[in-house]
């Protein structure tokens, strides 16, 4: 139904092998960035799910270099998944924050390879500005172009409990100046904040009316040393079952428009610092369900979504 596949939603993964013919791979970067809302500038505490590696994977060290980040991430992929050409990720931290110079150094350094050919900058609406987003939009002629945004829920009440530092109408006009500048934007979001189920659909029906071109889907997890992890073993929380993952994946995805493409639908994480739900090390369990529940429903990407 999707991109000569017989998958019921817009995998990001397909997209990018329909669009270029060949497989392509996302490099993740860690360019030593760090973050206002954990040095001091918004707040130290940081959101309280977020750990000493600021959500990066740590499949490479930041003591490389950029250049030998991606030179050695896609060596890996190469013979690992047979990939043919990649996009260049900044994941760790808020990749925007920096001055413009330094940016554009950084920047530059991650497409210093002939098997490149896009760029996918991971922030937060806070950390950018018209000088930023200029930037990043000059690259767009020459490689595909991503800003991913973290935003987690369009709910105010939640982004506080979450200590955000920011709130929607900051990620509105983050949103709204990206688009202006002709760059892709893919919308973080995150399941299982303390939000009801019709709390959760309203960021999904939101998402589809400002036409979002990209989302991440991130179920809450308690990592190690993080502040969650706290609450969690205090028990101020309880997490979503896989179950109820699922089925809460497949309404929100309904709700989308076809056009936008799924970047994320599980993940397995570090095992190693995963507390729970420990059904998260499973990642292609999960997916193979959301798969089956979608044939269960007849349903699929975009079913609810009113078509203007």
């Amino acid at each position: 139904m999707f991109n000569n596949t017989d998958k019921r939603y817009n995998q990001f993964s397909a997209h990018l092998k329909n669009k270029f013919g060949v497989k392509v791979y996302k490099i993740t970067l860690d360019a030593g960035f760090s973050c206002p809302n954990r040095d001091g500038t918004i707040s130290t505490g940081g959101c309280i799910f977020c750990d000493e590696g600021g959500s990066f994977s740590q499949a490479h060290s930041n003591l490389l270099s950029v250049e030998e980040q991606v030179k050695v991430g896609a060596e890996k992929l190469k013979q690992r998944f047979k990939a043919k050409k990649f996009m260049s990720y900044f994941q760790a931290f808020s990749n925007t924050y920096k001055p413009v110079k330094e940016l554009e150094k950084i920047y530059n350094s991650a497409l210093n390879h002939p098997d490149i050919i896009g760029i996918s900058i991971g922030t937060r609406p806070d950390c950018i500005d018209t000088e930023k987003i200029k930037l990043i939009s000059d690259f767009k002629d020459d490689y595909y172009t991503w800003v991913e945004y973290g935003l987690q829920s369009i709910h105010d009440e939640t982004l506080k409990k979450i200590n955000r530092g920011h709130d929607f109408e900051c990620f509105l006009k983050a949103y709204e100046r990206t688009k202006e500048a002709g760059i892709n934007v893919c919308v973080h979001v995150i399941f299982g904040l303390w939000e009801t189920h019709d709390k959760i659909m309203e960021t999904a029906q939101k998402l589809a009316q400002i036409g979002v071109d990209g989302v991440k889907i991130h179920m809450l997890c308690a990592l190690e040393n993080t502040k969650l992890a706290g609450i969690y073993e205090n028990g101020g929380i309880k997490f979503m079952g896989e179950d109820e993952y699922v089925q809460t994946v497949c309404d929100f995805l309904e709700y989308l428009p076809r056009k936008t493409t799924i970047h994320r639908l599980a993940g397995n994480g570090l095992s190693s610092e995963l507390i729970a739900p420990l059904w998260l090390c499973k990642k292609f369990d999960c997916l193979n369900k959301i798969d089956r529940e979608f044939v269960k429903r007849a349903s699929y990407q975009g079913s609810k979504y009113v078509y203007k």
